[in-house]
């Protein structure tokens, strides 16, 4: 079964069902374009690590991937008498460590990354240390001559930096040649509009790619079933302005609608 939408499904942001979402797309990509780019190149799925600050205990983060936590083995002692100066039971800063996947075009003559292409994730676009790493990581990318294709299908937290677009959308792809320094190509969509298809750069002079999302995610969404795991009785997660959710809403009527 394919996603209900044209295009993004927002209920995939879902803190609790988008790690699945991200680990899938970025894998389901690299095998899309594998048998395509080769001889001349490869793809590999690499890892970056992340140390982000302890979230208030209050406020459970969902990880991108995964948390990485070493077992901690515990000693059952008898309680201490109860007095009047305590002790309080407090809760103490531990660093969370994240692992998160993305991916790299490799020349296979000369092992070279030509493209990468990274996949926003709430680790790294959310303001703290991780969207601070992965901003290193980008500014680093830009003083290169390698490509980077970034894609954005969060509506949360604010856009990765460019300029010379004013209007927000909802989600974004910004591809980033290296021979083109300090510009980009951006494609900007919202919720209502198909995906948009799009190059993946190479080296000059070799046959580009067209990138298109919506059938990954079709096909990831019927192999994970999110059908079966995705409540669309209720609103998304960051919820949608009321015109949208009320589109969406006669989108998934229309779906769900006996053939006549």
């Amino acid at each position: 079964m394919p996603a209900p939408l044209p295009g993004m499904d927002p209920w995939l942001e879902h803190p609790a069902l988008w790690p699945d979402v991200h680990q899938r797309l970025i894998t389901s990509l690299a095998e899309y374009l594998g048998p395509i780019l080769r001889p001349r190149y490869y793809v590999a799925v690499e890892t970056r690590t992340y140390i982000a600050a302890p979230a208030a205990p209050d406020h459970f983060r969902y990880p991108d991937v995964m948390v990485v936590t070493t077992p901690i083995r515990e000693t059952l002692t008898a309680a201490p008498p109860e007095t009047a100066a305590g002790p309080f039971v407090v809760n103490v800063p531990v660093p969370d460590e994240f692992e998160e996947g993305y991916l790299e075009v490799r020349e296979v003559a000369s092992g070279e990354v030509i493209t990468v292409v990274e996949i926003l994730s709430p680790t790294n676009k959310q303001p703290g240390d991780g969207r601070k790493t992965y901003e290193t990581k980008r500014a680093e990318i830009f003083r290169t001559r390698t490509h980077l294709v970034e894609i954005d299908l969060l509506r949360d937290w604010p856009a990765m930096p460019f300029f010379g677009d004013g209007h927000q959308t909802h989600y974004r792809i910004l591809i980033r040649r290296g021979e083109r320094y300090n510009r980009a190509d951006l494609y900007a969509f919202n919720v209502r509009d198909p995906f948009p298809r799009f190059p993946l750069p190479l080296q000059k002079g070799d046959a580009e790619p067209i990138v298109d999302l919506k059938p990954l995610l079709d096909t990831l969404y019927d192999k994970a079933s999110y059908d079966l795991r995705v409540d669309y009785t209720k609103p998304p997660t960051p919820p949608l302005a009321d015109a949208d959710l009320e589109w969406a809403a006669e989108v998934l009527r229309r779906r769900a609608a006996p053939a006549a």
